[in-house]
């Protein structure tokens, strides 16, 4: 399998029944721009058993570390989930992905807007030096359903603001905006609903969306995807790509057809994923 490295997992956190991640060993000749994403997963009966995730490690890491959905009947998560320290785990060696910087036109303030596990390749953007060279002001909006699913809260607001290389660039430059929306909190709502009414620029005290300086990515469900492609395609907002720049990004390896839930959000069918791998000889 020289596709892939072959990594040891090194610590594994549980946060609620449904979602977990783990850090793993990495590669010295392992390369990858923050946002971007890889196809990852276990060596079952000889053969490779995979899926994308994105990387939630900072690029200069040490490790690398990946945020997980459980899926009880999944081909892979349902093995996943039980990983230990000192497992092996399949890691590829190329990465890959839309939600890089170079995919969006110079601006001052970027929204990344996640959903869910889409949280991850956002963990990485916000630990990158670079985003804050190339914006004023980084906004991280995490959506979910219930408060216990704001993974990652006490890392973004505790440590990160005193990490030794960003430390102080997120103290000045980085907005985190948790919402839930089926259960009290102090802030409540779907992200399209929070855009939509003015809510998020009121309780960040940031200005209305302008495409002259705003730019925006994009990580979830599939329908929140959809949702927000149109709304920003309405306000002129273009989408950018690796062959044009933009004033937003998704995942497009994630969301091409209507059918196929975002990997990037560990949402996807397993079972399709199963299939390509099946046919593959690696």
């Amino acid at each position: 399998m020289s596709n892939f490295y072959r990594e040891t997992v090194t610590h594994v956190h549980h946060w609620t029944d449904s979602l977990f991640s783990f850090r793993t060993t990495r590669d010295q000749s392992f390369r990858f721009d923050s946002g971007q994403f890889i196809m990852m997963g276990l060596e079952i009966e000889g053969k490779p058993l995979l899926r994308a995730y994105s990387l939630a490690s900072a690029a200069y890491a040490d490790e690398l570390e990946f945020f997980s959905i459980k899926v009880p009947d999944g081909p892979l998560t349902s093995r996943l989930q039980h990983l230990r320290e000192g497992d092996t785990v399949l890691v590829g060696r190329k990465a890959t992905g839309t939600l890089v910087h170079q995919n969006l036109l110079p601006g001052k303030r970027l929204y990344l807007l996640g959903t869910g596990t889409g949280l991850a390749p956002f963990l990485s953007v916000i630990k990158d030096p670079e985003t804050y060279a190339r914006y004023e002001k980084v906004i991280l909006v995490h959506g979910c359903r219930h408060v216990a699913e704001l993974a990652y809260g006490e890392m973004i607001t505790s440590d990160l603001p005193n990490d030794e290389l960003v430390g102080e660039l997120v103290k000045n430059q980085l907005i985190y905006y948790p919402t839930v929306t089926r259960e009290p909190f102090v802030n409540r709502g779907r992200i399209t609903d929070l855009l939509a009414s003015g809510r998020l620029f009121e309780d960040t005290k940031q200005p209305p969306l302008d495409r002259e300086t705003d730019r925006i990515e994009i990580c979830g469900s599939p329908e929140m995807v959809t949702d927000l492609r149109s709304y920003f395609t309405k306000l002129g907002f273009e989408e950018g790509s690796g062959s044009k720049a933009g004033h937003f990004v998704i995942e497009k390896a994630f969301v091409g057809s209507s059918s196929m839930i975002p990997k990037s959000a560990v949402r996807f069918s397993e079972k399709i994923m199963l299939n390509q791998i099946d046919k593959r000889r690696v």
